[in-house]
């Protein structure tokens, strides 16, 4: 185990790969989901919340990193010339079972099944983006995922005591990572690299 207090270093390195993000979006090097980046920022802002309402302490900083990148993820896609990737059936299906995983949080009132509801709206609102990954690996950078992997390992290393409510979102991010970070490079080595036409993928505003 190491210090708590690295937490701050797993949250600096989420960040500064969120912020490199988010400029290849500006750029146009990369087209985010818009579903699954709102509710990426959404969800693990309600995680931060729920642990700091049960006295969770510095691991918490965790979700708060986790939750501000993809926030100013968002921003860049609606800033950027080339848009954001088009929404269709899948994503709002995954988007709207993320939502009520929410929801339940707000039911339950309860700091464990809140992370709980939390971690399983981060997974299904990272579906979309997964399935993006694959069928068109050039709209992404696995700069964010391996960010996230290194900001989930560090606090798991960090934490005190092993306690649920502690541990089950940074292993929850942590393997969303690896899956995230693994189709891209894989798929991205597959699929020759070229220009996409951003015509075909962009969301009008």
């Amino acid at each position: 185990m190491i210090s708590p207090h690295f937490v701050w270093l797993g949250a600096a390195i989420s960040l500064i790969g969120s912020l490199r993000y988010a400029v290849l979006t500006l750029r146009g090097k990369v087209m985010p989901n818009c579903v699954t980046w709102f509710l990426w920022a959404f969800a693990p802002l309600i995680g931060f919340a729920a642990q700091i309402a049960d006295g969770v302490g510095l691991p918490a900083v965790f979700l708060l990193a986790v939750g501000l990148g993809p926030a100013l993820i968002l921003i860049a896609s609606f800033a950027a010339r080339s848009g954001f990737w088009q929404i269709g059936p899948f994503d709002l299906v995954c988007g709207g079972a993320s939502v009520i995983a929410l929801i339940l949080w707000m039911t339950f009132d309860n700091p464990l099944l809140a992370v709980i509801a939390a971690s399983a709206a981060d997974l299904l609102a990272g579906l979309p983006t997964m399935r993006k990954a694959w069928t068109s690996p050039e709209t992404e950078r696995p700069v964010v995922f391996l960010a996230g992997i290194a900001n989930g390992l560090i606090t798991l290393l960090s934490l005190q005591h092993w306690e649920p409510i502690e541990y089950i979102f940074p292993i929850q991010i942590t393997l969303m990572g690896i899956t995230c970070a693994t189709i891209i490079l894989v798929r991205g080595r597959r699929t020759r690299p070229s220009s996409y036409s951003t015509s075909d993928h962009r969301q009008s505003l």
